[in-house]
């Protein structure tokens, strides 16, 4: 039984490990920054050299020196050919050199960031080559730049001190007055003098540009002109437009999981790795979180590389992934003895431009470089790959047995949250745990943002629970913990009620942010002891209403259809009063033999005191019960005439099961051993109330202990009576002519190809007419199983259609929602 939390599947048995292709040795030094271009690999290291190895051949060609610190960061500008070095330690600096394709050092420019050794560690870099421009990471906080004027000399001018055609062919591998010119057989360019100083000035200077080190940053071109991303140890990411002389802060990402260590981009999406084993993912159009994968919980992410739309990272534990569009794992493996610092994808060489490989650098010395491809064209069958993950998620849930009635599973409970606020925060969600009081399961809060348009969006809540009930092994044909698929049903407690459709929502939620069309605020609030009374959850909702609201609509899919091939939306619930009653006398239990007609037994009077509450035609005796009953409407007869097709049961049955109140005698208890002689000196018994429109609660509670009190009283005996209302539940009924039923209902129809039946339930959900209250708005509730999906029966289960175009329905209600919230805002 997997709990693990990632909701990444593990494909690594289907793909291929990268091959080895070579390894590469620094002596004595860690391996901090890699970069390479067309024929070499440039590694900067801790010993403050940048070493320069041949592509082909895997050999040491050159090791450049001018650094007096740690070199933290390479950039390869391929438009110009140049390569940019920063350094760290003081005092801090960064290099331009420029190379020939025989590797001799032309040119070298030392550029002095504002402020010098106050600027600290120059920890990145990132070159733009629209701009011609050069931006620098400080750990000061401040963003520098510098930029290239036009016109600037090409590369081929800087290689000679003189003319071509000047040059004798002794002087081809001499100094020509240029201190630092080396051989390109040489191992080894000291370039420790510069030939020009630049500075950057104080005007392209943002400081603090965040509240950390800039430890990251990747230039991005697109439609909006360039931008920079930029990631701080404050956990955060900033996009800048760059389109101005100065950069401007377009919008920032909070992270949430440690500094932003590694930052890569794949067009309008942007990976920021974290300290503690997170890839956050952003959309950069629409400004909004899409995803986060859990690499690995509490190990650092140190650097990232892409090829294609395969994501490769690399952690503190010397371990290297590989990640595909769908964020699944296809490939893990063991790439070093210790932390992987740094990652560049490259082509292999110049005579196989087909060929990419993986380089990466450890602080074990190594160099290694991975043979990878890439990644293959998919075309997956319609939802298919979104199905998978909901399928490979709903299997993780169903694992926890959450059962919130009992005091055992209470860990379980808390587990199963915390993995809810885990797998919804993976799929794009802002989400926390609220706490409930000490002994109650926490409640999951979780808001998928819209996309932001500059304009107002609807906040649609949508309600659920994680906690389930007891599932003995009796009557299971598999283990109700362990989801099992069998002929197109999972099977698992909870797959219907009600971790299926959590998931099903969430996972539309998911696929709308990733198609940029997610126009509303989708708020998650799944409790854990709606099993059990749903305890402490209208306290914890009122205290924290300010984070949850405004809310414009309720959303809930806790119940299944009234059949197993119709689809329908539920529009009313009953109330429901449950109650317990005791009458004891002041002894302890007695012998019938001896005590037998001495006594008056509190059994005779619970059983004369619960028939007073019913007469011999089942009409409950508490004064005014009926009066506020709705009588039924022409249109009801009509509706309860349809499902009676539908079910082959009568509509007086249906009638009475969903809009009749009702009441029930539950189970009566005894003290004492419970044979046949003895005289129980306690009684107490369960009994419960249904409630339908328009009878008031409190009037309802009121009249019930008011008439047990009273007959009680009749019976004139000896004994005492307790009454305690132990739970409340008020009715629901739907808005049937409101626009946001419209649109769930026209989202069902869509999507099954024929008209939802309206149904009603006789069941309670305590929380949706107390959050209607409390939001002021309404509900609407979709049920997502079958009427055969065993909800609290043993074999629990939820078809898999059902589950997908569950998914689909909640898809097309919010794009609805969002469509006729846009024509009310210009209307």
């Amino acid at each position: 039984m997997s709990r693990a939390a990632s909701l990444s599947r593990d494909l690594q048995r289907n793909e291929p490990v990268p091959l080895l292709v070579h390894s590469l040795h620094e002596s004595r030094s860690s391996v901090l920054s890699l970069a390479a271009n067309e024929e070499y690999i440039f590694s900067g290291n801790q010993n403050k050299d940048i070493s320069v190895w041949d592509k082909k051949t895997f050999q040491l060609k050159s090791t450049l020196r001018g650094h007096t610190g740690s070199v933290l960061d390479l950039e390869y500008a391929k438009d110009k050919k140049w390569l940019f070095s920063s350094s760290g330690m003081k005092p801090s600096s960064f290099r331009l050199a420029l190379y020939s394709k025989r590797l001799d050092l032309a040119k070298l420019y030392l550029i002095d960031p504002r402020l010098g050794e106050g600027a600290g560690d120059l920890f990145s870099l990132a070159w733009s080559s629209e701009l011609q421009t050069i931006f620098v990471g400080c750990q000061n906080t401040s963003l520098q730049w510098y930029t290239f004027q036009d016109p600037m000399p090409s590369s081929a001018s800087f290689f000679d001190s003189y003319p071509q055609y000047e040059r004798k062919p002794a002087d081809i591998f001499a100094n020509n007055g240029m201190p630092g010119r080396g051989s390109p057989d040489s191992d080894r360019s000291d370039v420790s003098t510069p030939q020009e100083y630049l500075s950057i000035p104080s005007s392209n200077v943002i400081d603090p540009a965040h509240y950390g080190y800039i430890y990251c940053m990747v230039v991005l071109h697109s439609d909006r002109g360039v931008e920079l991303a930029t990631g701080s140890g404050d956990e955060t990411v900033k996009l800048w437009s760059c389109d101005s002389e100065t950069p401007e802060l377009v919008h920032e990402f909070f992270c949430s999981h440690g500094a932003v260590l590694a930052l890569v981009a794949l067009g309008d999406t942007i990976y920021a790795g974290c300290q503690d084993g997170y890839v956050r993912v952003f959309d950069l159009e629409t400004k909004t979180l899409v995803r986060t994968i859990i690499v690995q919980e509490g190990i650092d992410i140190i650097a990232m590389s892409m090829l294609g739309s395969d994501l490769y990272t690399c952690t503190a534990n010397g371990w290297i992934k590989r990640w595909s569009a769908s964020f699944d794992c296809t490939a893990s493996w063991k790439g070093h003895d210790g932390i992987v610092l740094s990652s560049i994808v490259t082509n292999r060489s110049d005579s196989d431009s087909s060929g990419f490989c993986l380089i990466s650098g450890g602080n074990d010395e190594h160099i290694k470089v991975w043979e990878v491809q890439s990644p293959r064209i998919r075309i997956p069958s319609p939802n298919a790959s979104d199905l998978d993950t909901l399928i490979h998620a709903l299997s993780k849930f169903v694992a926890f047995p959450s059962i919130s009635s009992d005091p055992s599973h209470r860990e379980d409970c808390r587990q199963a949250a915390i993995w809810l606020r885990k797998c919804l925060g993976q799929l794009g969600a802002h989400t926390s745990l609220l706490p409930t009081g000490e002994g109650n399961s926490p409640i999951v809060l979780a808001t998928f943002e819209g996309s932001i348009r500059g304009k107002s969006k609807p906040k649609i809540l949508f309600y659920g629970h994680y906690d389930v009930i007891p599932a003995p092994s009796n009557g299971w044909d598999s283990d109700p913990f362990h989801m099992t698929g069998r002929n197109g049903y999972l099977y698992g407690r909870g797959a219907t009620d009600n971790k299926g459709p959590i998931l099903a929502a969430a996972s539309a939620a998911a696929e709308l942010l990733a198609r940029r069309a997610l126009e509303v605020d989708l708020v998650f609030l799944i409790e854990g002891e709606e099993e059990c009374g749903s305890k402490g959850f209208a306290e914890t909702v009122r205290k924290h209403k300010d984070a949850i609201g405004p809310i414009d609509a309720i959303l809930v899919s806790n119940s299944t259809w009234i059949a197993d091939d119709r689809p329908c939306i539920t529009y009313g619930l009953r109330g429901v009063v449950h109650c317990a009653v005791e009458i004891s006398n002041d002894r302890p239990d007695l012998h019938s033999g001896i005590e037998g007609g001495a006594v008056a037994e509190p059994m005779v009077d619970m059983v004369r005191l619960l028939a007073s509450l019913i007469d011999g035609k089942r009409v409950v005796q508490i004064p005014g019960f009926y009066d506020r009953v709705r009588p039924q409407t022409e249109d009801e007869k009509l509706l309860y005439k349809l499902l009676s097709k539908v079910t082959s049961r009568p509509a007086s049955l249906l009638s009475s099961r969903w809009r009749e109140p009702s009441f029930t005698i539950h189970n009566v208890e005894i003290s004492g051993p419970k044979n046949a002689t003895v005289i129980p000196g306690t009684v107490s018994a369960q009994l419960s109330l249904r409630l339908v429109p328009d009878q008031d609660l409190d009037t309802i509670v009121k009249s019930l202990r008011d008439y047990l009190q009273k007959s009680f009283d009749n019976l004139q005996s000896p004994n005492k009576l307790i009454i305690n209302v132990e739970h409340t539940a008020d009715w629901w009924l739907g808005d049937l002519d409101g626009h946001w039923f419209k649109s769930l209902e026209s989202a069902v129809q869509e999507e099954w190809g024929e008209e939802p039946l309206r149904i009603r339930e006789g069941g309670s959900i305590p929380s949706i007419p107390y959050l209607e209250k409390e939001f002021g708005c309404h509900a609407l509730h979709l049920p997502m199983g079958q009427s055969s999906d065993q909800a609290h029966l043993p074999n629990e289960r939820i078809s898999l259609a059902n589950l997908r175009k569950g998914k689909a329905v909640i898809e097309r209600f919010l794009l609805k929602a969002a469509s006729q919230h846009a024509e009310e805002s210009t209307s």
